[in-house]
């Protein structure tokens, strides 16, 4: 694989859920969840992505780690089309591919012990005997702040934020190249917050791991990501690096979801842009564009024609026609 190839690539990846009713159970309609995705992520970089819930983010993720299969779209990994792989061509790469999920409580087995739960990876790769890893155990612990004396614990012994700091311990523990963050810190407190993301960052610059970090946190997206791909009703509305999204969101949703994030100075003159209308139902999506009934820049072109995704500069792509 060329060094410069990105780490992991996404082209116009699609996946829509049937919708059955009725005693026959018969296919009344679908859910329309990722709807023509795409994006790249190169060797130790963040992609963002961020999107108000229900807009299939979460569901972008689980296609990329292949617990679901896309239903149109190609997935490459290190240049190798993944697209058709089956669970057991996938079995190599589980490793390479490791997930943070969003629950600290719910992802952890409260019948293991915290250790036996690092250790179960370890395991199954195979290749290493029991002294081995319960070294390799020990140096995990100490990697992401956790005593190695507390392996004997159990997950309710411990709060929030060190929950997640054994999460990112085993998904660390067979070494991957890719992260998947599904809004890890979304359960945490403020401050726990902080220390996760940091944490996170740390342990890209050692080992050089690629993150796709979900969240529907601007905010924090914007401190971690160095790209952000902003999400809504199984498209991506823009594309760019975290500072463009910042300096300069093209996009209205983009501005409106900027516009949300509090400003601690009372007398700050920042502009607001306020949202009308809800969020249209993934089942029956309005034709045209699929931001048009909240959309102050609206026209009756844009709820007809399907809109593409526009390059607007260097790294930067929105799909809306007015900008």
């Amino acid at each position: 694989m060329n060094a410069t190839e990105p780490i992991l690539k996404v082209e116009g990846m699609k996946k829509h859920f049937p919708v059955q009713r009725g005693f026959f159970r018969h296919v009344a309609g679908w859910i329309k969840a990722v709807d023509g995705v795409d994006f790249f992520i190169n060797h130790g970089e963040t992609l963002g992505l961020v999107g108000e819930s229900g807009c299939g983010k979460t569901t972008v993720g689980r296609l990329i780690l292949k617990l679901i299969e896309p239903d149109q779209g190609r997935l490459l990994y290190r240049g190798d089309d993944i697209s058709q792989f089956s669970q057991n061509d996938m079995k190599p790469l589980r490793k390479e591919m490791q997930v943070i999920f969003q629950d600290p409580y719910g992802s952890l087995n409260p019948r293991m012990t915290i250790g036996q739960t690092i250790e179960e990876g370890l395991r199954t790769i195979g290749n290493i005997d029991g002294n081995e890893r319960k070294e390799r155990v020990k140096e995990l612990f100490e990697l992401v702040g956790i005593s190695p004396s507390a392996c004997g614990l159990y997950p309710h012994e411990f709060s929030g934020g060190q929950r997640q700091r054994i999460g990112i311990a085993r998904a660390l523990s067979v070494e991957p190249t890719l992260i998947i963050c599904d809004e890890p810190v979304s359960a945490l407190d403020v401050s726990i917050q902080a220390q996760i993301i940091n944490l996170l960052n740390e342990l890209q610059d050692k080992f050089g791991i690629s993150y796709m970090f979900i969240s529907h946190d601007l905010n924090v997206v914007g401190y971690i990501s160095d790209r952000v791909a902003v999400m809504y009703l199984g498209q991506i509305m823009e594309y760019t690096t975290a500072e463009k999204i910042f300096d300069n969101p093209l996009h209205p949703y983009t501005q409106a979801l900027l516009s949300a994030i509090p400003d601690p100075d009372p007398d700050s003159l920042k502009e607001i842009h306020t949202l009308s209308g809800d969020v249209p139902s993934p089942l029956d999506p309005p034709p045209g564009c699929k931001f048009q009934g909240r959309c102050p820049l609206v026209e009756d072109q844009c709820k007809h024609e399907e809109i593409e995704m526009r390059r607007i500069s260097e790294g930067h792509h929105v799909r809306c026609r007015k900008v």
